[in-house]
């Protein structure tokens, strides 16, 4: 068998017609039929590119000069945009933004999922998509012998220091910058990733829009930090909205942000967020939507698509802190939510009692562990939502869930290519899909939320 050399080579510049997007957001030109792609290319734009890399089936460059330019380029707002890895679609105006992530959808049901009848609606977009995320985690680094902390640069583990940031709300990039002073005040070490010591992994500042509270978790190497009260004190003193300061620990090596232990430093063990009318409690290792502004547009949505009218049983899988759950319940007769991660279910049932709601019921472990268990218990359910992580579903969840006979099951995604995926399997078992509505959770990023529904046949 002949095997076909690809057509370029690192270092050469080809002039290419930009055609579709990759998954990131970079545009793709296909000289010959060979995909190669271009960061910061947009749809309809001839540019001239050099190429960086080469690929078996692919390769990727960057913009030389650009030929014919798209009436949708803008100039980037952030003076790091060229630098920083945290956004990708700067150069593109919002609602260029908003027709490519439909399309981005819609292309990935129909090559991954082979769903072609399936509905997707003009995506839900922001008024103001700036300062929108509560929810700031960037890595420690060392610059100029100044310890730093910021997005990582593209495709790489170097830090660029991201002292504002035109997607963060302000007072994350405040609090953050107040972290720096003291850790060098201090003369606390950062963490090396080849050698494997130093103390500071990363930050999380975490801000509830209902509350105006904020939570800061410092992730350490070690159990061990050095006045690591005194450090916790000050920052709190410094910044009257922090609540609550965490120790989180992880020792492992790799790219996993955060280890299982945590130890409150400094106030409260979580925040409080409001949603809806509810009273939801965050803790560190819970997850939560980072943009409020657009959570009760998914959660709406993924309300209206249950098709709830007082009288079902509804299963949220994936529950995080039970946000949705109860949402749900507040509309069904009762409420299961199911969540791995047991500091989230905690909270979850401390919520469910907070907010007075006893219809509902949070049980930790693993979807497709629990499902079948409830199922032999004889608990049945007329409607599923699930919230998977970006992996999306195991397929014995997706055997779980098809085994509990529901009717319509709602799936709420943050990735395109597992909604497509888990899609087709749950076609399979016996789910049509029937429409998709896109979600604008991320301007400016290359990421998209989707909210699915599918019947039983």
């Amino acid at each position: 068998m002949i095997e076909l050399r690809p057509p370029v080579s690192a270092g050469d510049e080809v002039e290419l017609e930009i055609e579709s997007y990759a998954n990131e957001g970079e545009g793709v030109g296909r000289p010959n039929g060979f995909a190669v792609f271009v960061p910061g290319a947009i749809i309809g734009e001839k540019v001239t590119a050099v190429i960086d890399t080469v690929k078996r089936s692919y390769a990727r460059g960057h913009i030389a000069a650009i030929q014919r330019p798209s009436p949708e380029r803008v100039d980037p707002v952030c003076r790091l945009y060229r630098d920083c890895g945290g956004c990708q679609l700067l150069h593109l105006s919002y609602q260029g933004q908003l027709e490519m992530k439909r399309k981005r959808v819609i292309d990935t049901l129909t090559h991954i999922g082979g769903l072609t009848d399936v509905v997707v609606h003009p995506v839900m977009g922001m008024a103001d998509p700036w300062h929108y995320r509560n929810k700031v985690q960037y890595p420690f680094g060392v610059a100029d012998g100044e310890i730093i902390a910021g997005c990582y640069a593209k495709r790489t583990h170097r830090v660029v220091p991201t002292d504002d940031c035109a997607i963060q709300h302000p007072a994350n990039s405040q609090v953050i910058l107040g972290v720096r002073r003291l850790a060098s005040k201090f003369e606390l070490s950062v963490y090396d990733e080849i050698s494997r010591k130093g103390l500071l992994r990363y930050v999380l500042v975490k801000h509830a829009h209902g509350t105006d509270e904020m939570m800061v978790v410092l992730v350490t190497n070690s159990p061990h930090f050095p006045r690591g009260r005194e450090f916790a004190a000050r920052l709190a003193a410094e910044f009257p909205e922090v609540k609550s300061v965490v120790q989180n620990v992880n020792t492992a090596p790799g790219n996993r942000v955060l280890g299982e232990r945590s130890v409150v430093l400094w106030g409260n063990d979580g925040i409080m967020e409001r949603l809806d009318g509810l009273e939801i409690r965050v803790s560190a290792t819970a997850f939560y939507q980072v943009n409020p502004l657009q959570t009760m547009a998914l959660y709406g949505k993924a309300i209206e698509y249950a098709g709830l009218t007082g009288s079902e049983r509804v299963l949220d899988a994936y529950c995080g802190v039970g946000a949705l759950t109860l949402l749900l319940a507040r509309r069904a007769i009762e409420a299961y939510g199911v969540e791995v991660v047991e500091p989230a279910v905690r909270d979850a049932r401390n919520n469910a009692v907070r907010n007075g709601i006893a219809n509902v019921r949070f049980i930790a472990g693993r979807v497709e562990k629990v499902l079948p268990e409830l199922s032999s218990a004889g608990v049945n359910f007329d409607v599923a939502v699930v919230d998977p992580p970006r992996a999306g579903c195991e397929p014995e969840a997706l055997h779980a869930l098809a085994g509990l006979s529901v009717q319509r099951l709602v799936y709420v995604s943050c990735n395109p290519s597992t909604l497509s995926r888990d899609l087709r399997i749950l076609s399979e078992l016996g789910y049509a899909a029937v429409e998709v509505q896109p979600v604008d959770m991320f301007p400016h990023t290359s990421h998209i939320e989707a909210v699915a529904l599918a019947v039983r046949r």
